[in-house]
């Protein structure tokens, strides 16, 4: 297996840029990378955007943001408020915001939506991010649902159990109005992980999964 090393000295700057349609995407999708991140990155830098969200959800999002990134000196976190459920219907809308965001921040990598994932909303915001953003380093992350679009990712992040247990803690935490979903509880949330660790050989057991669809060396 070709491993690919994040790490490029502890001085070394990196811009992230974190999409997420929805309050929790974010966190589920890429939590614990971007906690690796942050330990080998002291100059790291995050632009975290969450396009959905209404009074109760966008709290639970100033949450969430703060338990992963709430340490990271260079850190701007934008909540929106577009219509959950309706961005196929007002994507000139969430398209016009794309447009102005890449005049804003240049980032080093961008963790996405899977283009292939069958929640609608989460289609369009990966859409845009290629659309938008064409020379740089893309990872599409995978959420775990009743459609069940899993698919067979191509890139693994592996987690200690440390950071593992601290990205389900922390989502467990920061979402409670979301504990009455079936599928939101820390057995799916480890079980990926421990799918994805079997799929690529983590020494911890655990992985984060994720789409790379066009990388260059």
């Amino acid at each position: 297996m070709l491993r690919i090393d994040f790490a490029k000295g502890s001085r070394s700057s990196c811009r992230v840029l974190c999409l997420g349609a929805h309050s929790d995407d974010i966190e589920i999708g890429c939590g614990g990378t971007i906690l690796r991140l942050i330990e080998l990155y002291p100059n790291i830098e995050f632009y975290w955007i969450v396009f959905s969200s209404d009074e109760r959800r966008a709290r639970e999002a100033s949450a969430g943001a703060r338990a992963f990134i709430g340490r990271v000196k260079k850190r701007n976190v934008v909540l929106k408020n577009f219509r959950e459920g309706f961005f196929p219907y007002i994507a000139v809308e969430v398209k016009e915001y794309f447009e102005g965001l890449k005049h804003q921040f240049n980032p080093d990598l961008i963790f996405t939506h899977y283009r292939y994932d069958l929640h609608q909303d989460h289609r369009l915001i990966s859409e845009l991010t290629w659309n938008t953003f064409r020379n740089h380093f893309i990872l599409e992350y995978e959420i775990p649902k009743y459609d069940g679009d899993l698919g067979m990712p191509n890139f693994f992040v592996h987690l200690s159990s440390r950071l593992a247990q601290r990205k389900i803690q922390s989502i467990m935490k920061s979402f409670r109005t979301q504990g009455e979903k079936h599928w939101f509880d820390e057995e799916t949330f480890r079980g990926i992980l421990r799918l994805r660790g079997v799929e690529s050989c983590a020494p911890e057991r655990l992985a984060e999964a994720f789409y790379g669809r066009k990388m260059t060396f």
